[in-house]
């Protein structure tokens, strides 16, 4: 009996489809991450370009302090770990870098901005341009040697690896956060489409550099971190005790980012830009705070010798005598590191949520994003 061609086409769709699942279901392999952004996501350049964030961060899972905010990992550590690739060396340093699965541009008090207001000089404009030298530089001792030398083959980055590499961006806290100190709400808000045309040459300028695949973090509740909690005491709160003002301005600095996200996806072609909801993740941390066994969700493990987060790890001298910073005996137990930044279990749940897809636009776990572009 022969098949009409309406029966024909459902075989033919069903086919396809389940193509499509099948390439779906696989994972991707990622053969390097770069990423961009601030200290929650700086693995050591601040401490190779300006000064050494010295112990007790880093010390709980790393044994030693290694140039990052926290007392073990963050954020992007889970990341690579995910991908099973090594964790990122930091671009700026330069003493044992291997880049052969990615690098890291991420510097602490970094802004999405150039402004002389923010904290580091190495804003997200420069980390690009640092990425365009590196990626330049790669290119040309490729061609120069052809690879064959021992650098080429255990250190540096792979030509062909540049375009398959998974693009990270979690940068935009330092914008709103220092804002805050001299703006209203209002004021602030009106910043924010600056903020994010900035945000957006950053990634063009990556897209035509041939990166694809970008996994974009929204900034998280600024609003919440304990520093800024205590530096604006008679700021009203929302009903979890978080900075309300500022943390309207995030929730529409986001609302901003997504649809300027959705719009690329529409207009680059053979690229994927997912949103991810760092906000909504961290926020939860505050709300659900007594069910992870945390005290008090505004309090922070390491104490700085100036009674601030900002101290942690410093020593002062005030009349000739010592004061040290000193940590808690269970970071486990807080949210927040130092007032600003967050513990490593903090990290690892928020990490969890990017990993599995759940706060992600489209909602694909990390290891299957590769895949979308081809459907």
């Amino acid at each position: 009996m022969a098949i009409s061609k309406i029966t024909l086409g459902i075989i033919f769709l069903l086919l396809g489809l389940t193509d499509t699942l099948s390439a779906v279901s696989n994972n991707c392999k990622f053969p390097a991450v770069y990423n961009f952004g601030d200290s929650n996501s700086d693995t050591g350049a601040i401490s190779a370009a300006i000064g050494e964030v010295p112990p007790p961060n880093g010390v709980a899972f790393f044994g030693r302090s290694v140039g990052r905010h926290s007392d073990g990992r963050l954020i992007i550590d889970f990341i690579t770990e995910n991908l099973t690739l090594p964790y990122l060396t930091p671009y700026l340093d330069s003493v044992g870098a291997n880049y052969r699965h990615g690098a890291n541009f991420a510097t602490g008090g970094s802004c999405i901005r150039p402004t002389v207001a923010c904290f580091s000089p190495f804003h997200l404009g420069t980390q690009v341009s640092q990425f365009i030298h590196f990626k330049t530089r790669t290119l040309s001792l490729y061609s120069q040697t052809k690879g064959k030398t021992p650098f080429c083959k255990g250190v540096l980055a792979r030509p062909k690896d540049f375009s398959k590499a998974l693009y990270t961006l979690d940068i935009g806290q330092n914008d709103l956060a220092v804002g805050f100190q001299n703006m209203t709400e209002e004021q602030l808000k009106a910043t924010i489409p600056t903020i994010i045309e900035n945000f957006t040459i950053a990634l063009k300028l990556l897209y035509k550099e041939g990166a694809r695949f970008f996994s974009i973090h929204n900034t998280g509740p600024t609003g919440c971190l304990p520093y800024l909690l205590k530096s604006f005491p008679a700021t009203p709160r929302d009903q979890y005790g978080c900075l309300k003002p500022l943390n309207n301005v995030a929730i529409e600095f986001n609302k901003q980012l997504k649809n300027k996200i959705t719009e690329l996806n529409k207009e680059l072609p053979s690229s994927l830009f997912t949103y991810v909801d760092v906000y909504s993740a961290k926020y939860n941390l505050i709300i659900k705070a007594k069910n992870l066994g945390v005290v008090d969700p505004f309090d922070y493990c390491c104490v700085g010798a100036i009674g601030r987060g900002m101290g942690c790890g410093k020593t002062i001298f005030p009349n000739g005598t010592g004061l040290y910073s000193t940590s808690c005996k269970s970071p486990t137990n807080f949210i927040s590191w130092d007032g600003i930044h967050y513990t490593e279990t903090a990290n690892m749940l928020v990490a969890n949520r990017i990993l599995d897809g759940s706060i992600s636009d489209p909602p694909l776990p990390t290891q299957k994003a590769c895949k979308l572009t081809k459907i």
